[in-house]
């Protein structure tokens, strides 16, 4: 059997996997196993921000191995101190969690905004305001404050207490809040719903109900946090600052890592047994945040996004001019960026693999530009001109 046949009789048919089997990477390119080169704008979904074999980073991993992967949150490492100590100073939070994934900072969260209602109030009943298209996670709590029917139905019923809004639609949150609304919780910029960015207005519209109200504000930066927008956390753009932020994804570049951070009157509410994980916060995991960090810093990465993400946008939007039967609309922030159409994006995203190019969609009719935040202009052309052959093509 080929890999992919071999795929589908060993492993559980829960990803629409396509027929390519990857063998190695180097910058922004992959290598399938049949060694045809794939230039990379989805970047593992947001995840590989330096590409691939990034020197720096491969030799922090490298000598991590040798000294220690695990030990449990029983002890301290030194290397869990640090990774935390750089997630405060980014985020301007007070406490830090570190988890395994986006999904568990989730899990974490929604926990942690529930102990401290509790706290408050012993008969709260923790009821949390999400908002509708969101996309948290697939366990059952992070289903449960995602707002969009199909991930949730075939697994009610999840937890209750938990209410859907109208993205960039203050009004419609304050008509869903009550006595027992602890959190709000939300993305500053939607992925999976169709790349649509928060508007100034509804986050500090946000941010003041919630202090008028004692309700706690919760970030989901997973995919759009971490420098891709061209800020460290996408929430630095408006000014405002959450009670409870959630990382993942590019936390760690490729080591399966993530975090939800707080401030300290909030993060006081959890105590010993209240929440854990085996593998969260382990020395090869935060490793790798630190080094994440120290190469943002020395490598000037946030500085590239804000220079080349202008490009990609122009790139686009020429597309747009160019196709406008085909093509919607352009928005995003930075290098997320989505291109709306008035077909399915699913047919695009198949072409342009066909053609080397990696690119994923965002819903039905999106597609989404995650590229690596190392990306440069000639890959930004090399990616659209293939997107407007396929464009060509179709006509």
């Amino acid at each position: 059997m080929n890999y992919y046949d071999r795929s589908l009789d060993a492993l559980m048919h829960a990803y629409g996997r396509y027929n390519v089997t990857f063998d190695h990477g180097d910058g922004i390119h992959l290598y399938d196993v049949n060694q045809k080169e794939y230039i990379d704008f989805f970047s593992g979904i947001g995840v590989n921000s330096f590409g691939y074999n990034y020197p720096a980073y491969v030799e922090a991993m490298e000598k991590q191995l040798h000294r220690l992967m695990h030990i449990s949150n029983y002890f301290n490492t030194v290397e869990t101190i640090e990774a935390a100590e750089c997630v405060k100073k980014a985020t301007k939070l007070d406490k830090v969690f570190f988890t395994n994934s986006g999904t568990e900072a989730i899990e974490g969260a929604i926990k942690l905004a529930r102990k401290y209602a509790y706290n408050k109030d012993k008969n709260s009943k923790g009821e949390i305001i999400a908002m509708n298209h969101s996309f948290h996670g697939r366990s059952m709590g992070a289903l449960s404050v995602t707002g969009t029917k199909h991930y949730r139905e075939p697994f009610e019923p999840l937890i209750g207490g938990v209410s859907f809004a109208n993205y960039n639609d203050l009004e419609s949150v304050k008509k869903l809040a009550t006595k027992d609304t602890c959190a709000v919780i939300l993305e500053t910029l939607q992925g999976e719903g169709g790349i649509y960015p928060a508007t100034d207005e509804f986050i500090h519209g946000l941010r003041k109900f919630c202090d008028e109200n004692d309700i706690l504000l919760i970030f989901d930066e997973i995919q759009c946090g971490m420098g891709r927008t061209g800020k460290m956390f996408t929430y630095q753009h408006y000014g405002v600052k959450p009670d409870i932020m959630t990382s993942a994804k590019a936390l760690g570049c490729g080591v399966p890592v993530g975090a939800f951070a707080a401030t300290k009157e909030v993060a006081d509410a959890m105590c010993p047994g209240d929440h854990g994980t085996t593998y969260g916060g382990n020395p090869l995991a935060t490793a790798a945040v630190c080094k994440v960090f120290e190469i943002f810093e020395k490598d000037g990465i946030l500085n590239h996004v804000n220079e080349i993400a202008p490009y990609l946008k122009d790139k686009l939007n020429v597309l747009k001019d160019k196709f406008p039967d085909k093509i919607k609309d352009v928005r995003g922030k930075g290098l997320m960026m989505g291109m709306e159409l008035y077909g399915p994006a699913g047919d695009v995203v198949s072409e342009l693999l066909k053609k080397g190019v990696i690119l994923i969609s965002a819903g039905t009719n999106i597609i989404r530009f995650v590229p690596p935040l190392v990306v440069e202009k000639e890959h930004i052309d090399v990616m659209c001109e293939k997107l407007e052959e396929v464009f060509s093509t179709n006509e």
